[in-house]
């Protein structure tokens, strides 16, 4: 099977680890819900004060967006001009001493108008997401300001901003959570991959949940078991140490969700493009190269002695640039493969260069020219229609780096990670993903995004990010090729990167794809596609699309990028960001008939008032809006044990226990502590936990009847990935991030016994443990002469004896989730790393008789079994199908077999959602995660839906 770069690690079990992905906490209040959705709340000012439209969140009391203003401002720049007016208007903007909590990050100049962008400090320290604009005009030698919008977080009440855990423990916890994402199996290079990430801490950042949340802001890069780079942006309490928040700051053009397994390629020697520089006289020359589809163009190159032509171009900067030089700079990966060209410099990347300034087919071949050529075409287009000075305004370098590979072999796809664009390897029937104009714009687009509104890459925001790099990278294309928005196929983007495919086979999304909120919006967590940012898109992006072809090209682009650069914020949802292309057509003099234009787009993509109460699913909601996704649930005996958070996400986790029958109400276990209590697990019978303080991580255990709470300790410490409890015996797994090994261990709660699995040597690795009946049955990876074996072990701590189940350790490539029934161990086994990513479901008894294979590797009933829970009657397996990039089929999906592999395997739900963290109950009913309806919702069915 191939491990793919998929949501994050899902917990599935009956008496089976809750393995968690450690940071899905969920910012309500700013938009940055479960699976990022937010409804603004209309809070108008006074009459008196409200000279356009306001709206502002229930968060703050600033208003949102105040357009139509006219009002004087004075100060000795810009920054200065807009705080002084932001501080004349106590009454209006509820600000307390702009010029101490708002900080100037940046000033966008458009002939006489000016947005200052400022970021809110509290106390000095960052808000995460709080960025509130002023729009200004100079008239006659005064500043006048237009209008302002934004999010500034006026009910933050923080005790203190000094940390109480220490850098150390913030990184080592951050780098956690991380590890437990990058696959459902215990495979053979699983101990290589858990010590592959670093960690590097970036301050302090208040997230603007209720009264505010300090963080440790980590940011951790490694490479994942499917070989792809990680560059996980990590939020860790600062008091009690655990990870609320994670997300991937790598923007790509589609969202990968498997690639091969494996790494190769050379580690980075460093984070910049290497100096070019001439040994003889230099001089900037033109040449000529073929662009794939066969057209002859010019190349804006350099001259230098060693090799007499490079893809250095010269030609863009002004002469007043305060940067001189060479702006554009295209690489040759020369082999280097994708996880060690994100974020820094593979020591192999080489200019590009050729001995005539006819660069050849080699050339065209390697996605070279177009990616060079089509460069200078995406900075003509900002520099001529909006007068950009490139991606950041300020003309600093463009780098790109062309045909990187994964392990060795094509990477189809392409990413911008915040200093330099990174192109694919073509293989199969796609060409090197340089090949076509758009993607290289959208690529391009994601940094001038970065360095204007600098939307969050997640959820709403994420999806806005990524539907405005497709509508100015389809701009861009359609500007180059002369292609007519009236072509049908206009609204592809990266149709022309394959070789025999037709353009809309070929294409990788469609602009004019007719998506809506109600009828296409994907709800996913944040360990999903980042909460869906391309899944999402093109319901944002199919409206901007439509106000270009009713408006046409130049207006519609000019409200784009207004709304892009003086209205958007980092944190904007999709009506917010409807708001802010509506209020730039104002500002852009739209007629009244362009303006309802502008509003019917919106509207016919379902981006209105309450679409979010549209969407619907076909199981019982247990808790709605639990706003926690990656600390999982557990079920047995008729009982759920699960974390939870308050409304807006600011108080720590508290465990509640609750009826799997959906009758009563949950019932508070924990206590709210101050601490994290997370991972929680239930037999019917006790409650399990654990407890994030800034120094430990505590298990606890209470009965389920009531009681005391008690703290059980296990004889190995460490952050925790899962915890079980059945009868008197409770499972956990911690990771050795030295070493890279897990270790499974037990403990019994009635005597206090405990110890491992495993000898907890570097030897040995156990995980994905399930408990039922005084037995243990988890994954195995030990280390023998000729390698890696792998197997799945059952320790029956009764008789003190353990068993292999039946399987050939030298073949096995990877071993899942585990689960105990009352006769026998229920496991996923995958033989074959060339499956497209699917895996077996197999069971054996306790002593390994009678082996059956409930669901195959291939062929019929076949799945890509990520991870099960199991219960004495059913198997219920979390699908997620081996797919290049995310889309609503290759999402996670329940499907349930029967114990003899006689029935099955059916849908358990046909709710078109993420599903995740499927917990077993009794019988057939399973409970998880779902986020069909754009928030985390657990819910539950008591049998399968069946075909959907």
């Amino acid at each position: 099977m191939q491990s793919s770069s998929r949501p994050a690690r899902k917990r599935g079990k009956h008496r089976g680890s809750a393995v968690g992905q450690g940071a899905a906490a969920l910012i309500v209040a700013t938009g940055l819900v479960g699976t990022a959705a937010s409804t603004a709340h209309a809070a108008p000012l006074p009459a008196s004060s409200a000279p356009g439209v306001s709206v502002a969140g229930s968060e703050t009391d600033t208003p949102a967006l105040v357009s139509g203003l006219n009002e004087r401002t004075e100060g000795a720049s810009a920054a200065a001009a807009a705080r002084g007016h932001l501080a004349a208007k106590p009454g209006r903007y509820h600000i307390d001493n702009p010029g101490k909590n708002l900080e100037a990050i940046g000033t966008e100049t458009d002939g006489a108008k000016e947005t200052v962008r400022l970021e809110q400090k509290y106390q000095g320290v960052p808000v995460f997401g709080g960025t509130y604009l002023v729009r200004m005009e100079k008239r006659g030698g005064e500043r006048v300001v237009t209008g302002t919008s934004g999010k500034y977080f006026t009910e933050l009440n923080l005790d203190s901003v000094t940390p109480k855990v220490s850098e150390k423990v913030a990184i080592e916890r951050a780098i956690a959570a991380v590890a437990d994402q990058p696959g459902g199996l215990l495979r053979k290079d699983s101990i290589e991959t858990a010590k592959a990430f670093t960690g590097k801490v970036n301050g302090l950042t208040v997230l603007p949940q209720g009264k505010g949340l300090l963080t440790r802001h980590v940011t951790v890069t490694g490479v994942g078991a499917d070989g792809m780079p990680v560059k996980q942006e990590v939020y860790v309490d600062a008091e009690a140490g655990f990870p609320v928040l994670q997300y991937s700051s790598i923007k790509t053009t589609v969202g990968t969700s498997g690639t091969a397994a494996g790494t190769s390629g050379e580690a980075a020697e460093t984070g910049e493009a290497p100096e070019v520089t001439a040994t003889t006289t230099p001089g900037a020359v033109t040449g000529t190269g073929v662009r794939y589809n066969g057209e002859t163009v010019e190349l804006n190159l350099y001259q230098t002695g060693t090799k007499p032509y490079q893809m250095l171009d010269y030609s863009k900067r002004a002469a007043d640039s305060p940067f001189q030089g060479q702006l554009i700079k295209t690489y040759d990966a020369n082999g280097a493969d994708a996880a060690y060209a994100s974020g820094r410099w593979p020591s192999q990347a080489t200019i590009g260069e050729s001995d005539t300034a006819e660069f050849g087919q080699e050339f065209t071949d390697a996605g070279m020219v177009d990616a060079h050529w089509a460069a200078g075409k995406v900075y003509d287009y900002f520099k001529s229609n909006f007068d950009r000075a490139g991606l950041d305004g300020t003309d600093q370098f463009i780098n790109s780096i062309v045909g990187v590979t994964a392990n060795g072999g094509p990477f189809p796809n392409a990413f911008w990670d915040g200093q330099k664009m990174v192109y694919g390897k073509g293989g199969g029937d796609y060409r090197t993903f340089s090949a076509d104009a758009d993607v290289v714009g959208h690529e391009m687009s994601h940094g001038v995004i970065e360095h204007t509104a600098n939307l969050v890459y997640v959820g709403q925001s994420g999806a806005m990010n990524e539907a405005i790099a497709d509508y100015f990278g389809n701009a861009i294309d359609l500007e180059t090729s002369k292609m007519s928005m009236d072509d049908p196929d206009a609204g592809l983007l990266g149709e022309d990167l394959c070789i025999t495919a037709a353009p809309r086979d070929c294409a990788l999304r469609d602009l004019n794809d007719g998506a809506t909120t109600y009828d296409d919006f994907i709800g996913v967590t944040y360990g999903g596609d980042n909460g869906g940012v391309h899944l999402n898109s093109t319901i944002f992006s199919g409206a901007l699309w439509d106000i270009r072809e009713q408006l046409g090209t130049e207006l519609a682009d000019q409200i784009v990028y207004r709304a892009l650069s003086a209205y958007m914020t980092p944190l904007d949802d999709f009506m917010a960001g409807r708001a802010a292309v509506v209020a730039a057509a104002t500002e852009l003099g739209a007629t009244k008939v362009q303006l309802a234009v502008v509003k019917n787009a919106f509207a016919e993509h379902g981006i209105e008032t309450g679409w979010e109460d549209r969407l619907g699913v076909d199981s019982d909601t247990l808790i709605t809006d639990n706003n926690i996704a990656g600390t999982g649930v557990g079920a047995g005996g008729g009982k759920y044990a699960v974390s939870r958070t308050n409304q807006d996400g600011s108080e720590p986790y508290s465990v509640w226990l609750g009826n799997t029958n959906g009758k009563g109400q949950p019932e508070l276990v924990s206590g709210n502590n101050g601490s994290y209590n997370v991972y929680a697990d239930t037999d019917g019978k006790s409650v399990v936990w654990a407890e994030y303080t800034g120094s430990n991580i505590l298990t606890k255990v209470r009965p389920v009847a009531g009681g005391i709470t008690k703290t059980v300790n296990f004889s190995h410490n460490g952050p925790v990935g899962s915890l079980a409890v059945d009868g008197d015996l409770a499972v956990r797994t911690v990771t050795d991030y030295t070493t890279g090994t897990q270790h499974v261990g037990w403990l019994n709660l009635k005597t206090g016994a405990s110890g491992l699995v495993d000898p907890g040597t570097p030897a040995v690795s156990t995980a994905l443990p399930s408990v039922k009946d005084g037995k243990i049955a988890y994954a195995k990876l030990w280390m023998v002469p000729e390698g890696y074996r792998l197997g799945v072990e059952v320790f029956d701590t009764v008789a003190g004896t353990k068993t292999l189940m039946p399987m050939d350790n030298t073949k096995v490539m990877g071993i899942g989730q585990t689960a105990i029934t009352e006769d026998g161990v229920v496991w996923i086994e995958d033989n074959d790393i060339s499956d497209a990513g699917q895996a077996a479901v197999r069971k054996a008894g306790f002593d390994g008789s009678n082996p059956v294979t409930l669901t195959p590797e291939a062929g019929t009933g076949a799945l890509s079994a990520y991870t099960l829970t199991a219960s004495d009657d059913a198997v219920t397996v979390t699908d997620i199908p081996f797919a290049t990039w995310y889309a609503n089929e290759t999402l996670p999906k329940l499907f349930q077999v029967s114990l003899d592999g006689t029935s099955g395997p059916k849908r358990m739900s046909c709710s078109r959602g993420e599903q995740m963290y499927a917990a077993a109950d009794e019988g057939k009913r399973v409970l998880w995660f779902d986020g069909t309806t754009s928030h985390t919702n657990l819910v539950k069915r008591d049998r399968p839906a069946g075909r959907c």
